[in-house]
């Protein structure tokens, strides 16, 4: 299995280097390596979903430094990740065999070549079992995924989102490889076996972990280093935001999680508090900065931060129980998180997905000038909307079941004996249960006003999203029907992956529910049948059609909607993504950095218009760029570009060496 995973990765980086091949046309990436290549992603899904039943296998490669040769390590946690990067790359790998077939040769041959090798390098990071080949995989991913982010480089915002993203991403490695260096020790072996064995006292265990929050943190973006999401994801190409937001991101949470439970070992309980809180907070701030977005992909791109946030809570709940002794649920919280990345990443790649084929058909992005779209876009429009209801967690949905259960773990919270601990779990789940209300009100607008009413002005699709786009869409979307139908299969693998990194796993009453019944602790205390509730819901609703047939046998009646008394209906009376998020901005207007301009009462041409900025710019970006700028200017005082400075330079060093070093 490990094997064939390493095999599939020098795959995809063997496409990548096919793409350079010249050709005439783009047709040879278009028709036949974005198709290899998800089916590359196919067979690592196939292997990762049966290595995850399989004891760890190890293996040394001949590359790297002499020193530092490539060792790679196949577990439950690992195969899960390829799971998930496998069966949601091969979805996007087949969209963007479609979603590219307007680009010129040129360009597609690079963005072919820069697509795989991300692909390959998120494989190999999460297939590493040394921090050197970590760190290369790490730093090739973020490479590849900043050239595809700037694509259109020729964009000044797009440049400048590049760089945003470049630079937090640097930020974390280094936080990231000071977390290494504290667990390597300076013993000389960087080998994740070595640094299993480091034996830290708790106060360089603390350190430890926050160094990988941090690092780990940037790359998922959790708040304050989240500005660089809605700023790169909207700069990309389509099925780059789809593969960044779905599983680009994942990749901090398995390093996060390799790192707290396999690699540092003992777990604290005051870790999980310390995610629990910026969890929360990246949580709430998501899904209110995404329901005042009118960009699409902007505001998907806050949405990820709001979905980091549940994983978060979900990790935080089982750092909590573990670090208190209360394994059952532990494993139950990491069940949850793990489940909840999975459905994060099949939901958000199909929305990116989505807004990449309105964005095709219309050249739109703003809400504010879609409308009716359902009517030229009736495949794009199914498909999003099975994403819009995965998202906000309606069952029988997958995105329900992670919630579901991040919920169950919640309710675990008298097992506690600390009380403020006890008393902070209920409003956590407070907490997500108030994100989870927003974020139906927000796809409720984003629906509403994209696909529904009339067109407005600008709002004229070419066509509908072709074949190519129309199977990774669909791909996608059975995966949101089926992850959220067959909960129970995915939970025993999901158990197994916990049990092989914390040596504990779910109750045996979870374990022995079978395939109907999804039960988190105990059939007495919670259980949950998404097919029941299918079978269920489809039957009212084929019932109602039917009984509507028999008693106005078959009639059907069209006619305009209630027009309120008001007869001259116009596309401009509809209302607005803006208009729709004005009470959430009155009742958390403090949190938003608001600008208005507002017409006065003569204006000949009155125009209202709001722009919603996130305070984190003035308060923490700003201040720390202008420190930047002030050292550097007297920094650079010292660059005098006269020789006989530099010797001074020199000369002093070496009498401050002989005084201080003895």
């Amino acid at each position: 299995m490990l094997t064939g995973s390493v095999l599939a990765a020098f795959a995809w980086l063997a496409i990548g280097l096919a793409g350079l091949i010249p050709a005439g046309n783009a047709a040879l990436a278009r028709r036949w390596l974005f198709p290899l290549g998800a089916a590359v992603g196919l067979a690592l899904a196939a292997l990762g979903a049966r290595a995850a039943w399989l004891p760890p296998a190890t293996l040394v490669l001949p590359l790297g430094l002499p020193d530092l040769p490539f060792h790679l390590r196949l577990d439950p946690l690992a195969a899960f990740f390829l799971l998930l990067l496998g069966g949601v790359g091969a979805g996007i790998s087949i969209y963007a065999s479609g979603y590219f077939r307007d680009e010129s040769a040129g360009r597609l041959r690079l963005i072919c070549l820069q697509y795989h090798v991300f692909l390959a390098a998120m494989a190999f990071v999460i297939l590493a079992d040394d921090a050197y080949l970590f760190m290369v995989a790490w730093e090739t991913m973020a490479l590849a995924s900043y050239f595809l982010v700037t694509t259109d480089h020729r964009v000044p915002a797009i440049r400048s989102a590049g760089f945003l993203y470049l630079l937090i991403a640097h930020i974390g490695a280094i936080a990231i490889l000071l977390c290494f260096g504290l667990l390597h020790g300076g013993h000389g072996n960087y080998s994740f076996a070595a640094l299993r064995t480091a034996e830290l006292t708790p106060f360089w265990a603390h350190v430890a972990f926050a160094l990988a929050f941090v690092g780990f943190g940037a790359k998922a973006g959790v708040i304050p280093l989240h500005a660089w999401l809605p700023e790169a994801h909207p700069a990309a190409p389509s099925p780059v935001s789809a593969l960044m937001s779905g599983v680009m991101i994942k990749t901090a949470i398995y390093g996060l999680v390799r790192v707290a439970y396999d690699l540092i070992g003992g777990v604290y309980w005051q870790w999980g508090v310390a995610v629990l809180l910026v969890g929360a907070g990246t949580m709430l701030f998501g899904v209110l900065f995404a329901l005042m977005q009118h960009d699409l992909k902007r505001l998907l791109a806050y949405h990820s931060v709001e979905n980091i946030g549940i994983i978060l809570l979900g990790l935080g709940m089982s750092l909590v129980f573990f670090g208190f002794g209360h394994p059952e649920a532990g494993a139950l919280g990491l069940v949850a998180a793990l489940y909840h990345t999975l459905n994060h990443a099949v939901f958000k790649g199909l929305l990116f997905l989505g807004a990449g084929s309105i964005l095709h058909a219309t050249g739109l992005r703003d809400l504010n000038h879609m409308g009716g779209l359902a009517r030229s876009m009736p495949a794009t429009a199914f498909h999003f909307l099975v994403g819009a209801l995965a998202i906000s967690a309606l069952p029988p949905l997958n995105g329900f079941v992670s919630e579901w259960l991040t919920f169950q773990a919640a309710l675990q919270a008298p097992l506690l004996e600390h009380g403020v601990v006890r008393s902070l779990l209920p409003l956590f789940a407070a907490t997500l249960a108030l994100a989870g209300a927003l974020t139906a009100m927000c796809f409720v607008k984003v629906y509403g006003v994209a696909f529904l009413g009339q067109p407005r002005g600008k709002a004229k699709a070419s066509g509908d999203a072709g074949a190519g786009e129309r199977l990774g869409l669909a791909w996608l979307s059975a995966a949101c029907l089926v992850l959220g139908l067959f909960p129970a299969a995915m939970l025993q693998m999901l158990n197994q992956v916990g049990a092989s990194l914390t040596g504990h796993s779910l109750s045996a009453e979870a374990l022995q529910s079978g395939w109907v019944w999804l039960v988190p602790t105990h059939p007495a205390e919670a259980s949950y049948s998404p097919l029941i509730f299918f079978v269920v819901v489809l039957a009212v609703v084929l019932l109602t059609v039917r009984l509507v047939r028999v008693f106005y046998h078959g009639r059907v009646r069209r006619a305009d909607p209630w027009d309120c008394g008001f007869p001259e209906q116009t596309p401009r009376m509809q209302d607005t993504a803006d208009a729709f998020g004005q009470p959430i901005s009155l009742v958390f207007g403090p949190l938003y950095l608001m600008k208005r301009s507002v017409p006065g009462p003569e204006d000949p041409a009155p125009k209202y218009a709001m722009k919603v900025e996130d305070r984190h710019w003035p308060w923490l970006y700003l201040p720390v760029a202008r420190a930047v700028e002030f050292v550097s200017a007297k920094i650079g005082l010292l660059q005098r570009g006269r020789i006989s400075t530099y010797l001074l330079y020199s000369f002093l060093t070496l009498i401050a060496l002989l005084v201080f070093v003895r």
